[in-house]
């Protein structure tokens, strides 16, 4: 199939990944490829140049218009919706099979334009008020709708989602991510360095289990840096870095337990199943999808509670490394999330 993939633009589609959804676009455009299909990707001019590029903006719109997304900007949204409105019609005209929708945008949603190429949209963030409306409108024969995880779509359709809606659960390929059978006795965190993603619950939680933890991650909010984890750093707790895939899965490997510290609903949580895939049981909080997503792998406790976190650092370094592996083999593997798209891709086009 000749397939457009079109991503957010906030960072570039390239490793290192900023984020769940710049990853989650790079694989898809690489797995779809080497399934045999031709792919273009929809995305920021300086994504990876491996991949056949048609820039939705000559530059990810961070780099742009640093600090400004959710601020209602309108130089900035002018610019996105510029961007998208003009990638959406080359798409119609560009003879696609079918349309992979991974923005965050109100534009590729509209009727009209799910009427001329087949679409499937994913969700990759909770409800907000700039995006629901237009996803309730539009479902349709030749539109499909993906959430991460079942609690994902609660959020989105409390009393209920409609047929076209299906849960698409993240995938790793578990090569990318060699599991280990022994850890080095200390945790590991990875993610953005933003205040939602609760690195600072991660040191406080690991001080009071004593036990060393590095961090691994992309700074996004200096402030957030600066006054909540840089004074924290030093002794057994330490930043890693910002590092590309294979270095990441290296010192992840390493680890002994996952820190995973979501402080909003997160939709699903592909740095803990990059962990489990490596072997690492996963001590982390339970909001959003992790219960779905962790399972037997690990042990949580509730928001925010950071002594309950260090209990469960505890009770998460005695489960056996075999049993979080065999979990993400068994539901999160890149094979089963790339048929699963294929399906989609099938039902869309009718």
């Amino acid at each position: 199939m000749k397939i457009a993939l079109l991503a957010h633009i906030r960072h570039p589609v390239a490793p290192p990944f900023t984020g769940g959804m710049e990853a989650h676009s790079w694989h898809l455009a690489e797995g779809l490829a080497a399934r045999g299909h031709d792919v273009v990707l929809f995305a920021s001019g300086d994504s990876d140049p491996r991949f056949a590029i048609d820039a939705v903006v000559p530059e990810h719109h961070e780099r742009v218009f640093p600090g400004l997304e959710h601020r209602g900007d309108p130089g900035l949204r002018a610019s996105v919706d510029d961007g998208y409105a003009a990638a959406c019609d080359r798409i119609a005209a560009g003879g696609f099979d079918v349309l992979h929708n991974n923005s965050l945008s109100r534009l590729p949603l509209e009727r009209r334009r799910t009427a001329q190429v087949p679409t499937v949209t994913s969700l990759h963030v909770p409800p907000y008020d700039a995006l629901r409306g237009f996803v309730h409108d539009s479902p349709g024969p030749g539109h499909r709708i993906t959430v991460t995880s079942r609690a994902q779509g609660q959020a989105w359709w409390p009393e209920g989602a409609p047929p076209e809606v299906s849960v698409l659960h993240n995938g790793v390929d578990p090569a990318a991510w060699p599991f280990r059978e022994r850890g080095d006795g200390s945790a590991a965190w990875s993610g953005r360095l933003a205040a939602i993603k609760g690195a600072h619950h991660a040191i406080a939680a690991a001080r009071r289990a004593g036990i060393a933890l590095t961090l691994y991650g992309p700074v996004e909010e200096p402030d957030y840096w600066e006054d909540r984890i840089a004074p924290q750093l030093g002794g057994p707790i330490r930043y890693g870095g910002h590092l590309d895939g294979r270095a990441l899965a290296a010192e992840i490997g390493r680890a002994s337990v996952f820190l995973f510290t979501p402080c909003w609903d997160e939709p699903f949580g592909l740095v803990a199943i990059e962990a489990m895939a490596c072997g690492l049981p996963v001590a982390g909080f339970a909001m959003g999808a992790a219960r779905e997503v962790v399972g037997e792998a690990g042990c949580l406790a509730a928001a925010g509670d950071e002594a309950g976190l260090a209990g469960a650092i505890g009770t998460a370094l005695a489960i056996p490394r075999p049993i979080p592996q065999a979990r993400v083999a068994r539901l999160f593997t890149r094979d089963l999330w790339l048929d699963r798209c294929e399906a989609l891709y099938a039902q869309a086009r009718g």
